[in-house]
């Protein structure tokens, strides 16, 4: 079991590295055609490709996608970037999803959905304390308040 969520957790935050590396290295990329192409909630994401809020779109998107992936693949902070891999995933979902009917582009259940589970399987499992840096910080300084045991448990 342990070796089955060392590798779903580095599998999973390669898929996430990679993600946001390849963002962060096309200068041309922008989410503004996902963003404004919205069916659910499409007031809200309208607003998020706007002209004055794309740009820290764009950059919270990439930058949020590489540091999860990171985290993942090191097994440090497991816990926060894991709710921050979810944060992302419902984002991206709701843009997808049809209401009140699903079926042209996305079902209720989709790939998002399945990280989204994925993440939940990895913060209930503790899984950044298999052979991740979460097992070494979890008796360091760094846990001494609440919020940081927290955050490396």
């Amino acid at each position: 079991m342990k070796i089955t969520l060392f590798l779903l957790r580095l599998a999973l935050g390669w898929v996430f590295l990679y993600a946001g590396l390849s963002k962060l290295m096309n200068a041309s990329w922008s989410a503004a055609g996902y963003l404004g192409s919205a069916t659910t909630f499409p007031e809200l994401y309208q607003w998020f490709a706007s002209s004055q809020n794309i740009g820290w779109v764009n950059t919270l998107n990439a930058w949020g996608l590489t540091l999860v992936g990171a985290a993942l693949i090191l097994g440090v902070a497991l816990r926060f970037a894991s709710y921050g891999g979810i944060l992302l995933m419902m984002l991206y979902y709701f843009p997808v999803l049809h209401f009140p009917y699903v079926g042209k582009t996305a079902y209720l259940v989709d790939e998002h959905i399945m990280y989204i589970l994925v993440f939940v399987l990895l913060i209930s499992a503790h899984a950044g304390r298999i052979w991740g840096l979460d097992h070494w910080l979890r008796g360091s300084r760094l846990t001494t308040n609440r919020w940081t045991r927290w955050m490396f448990s």
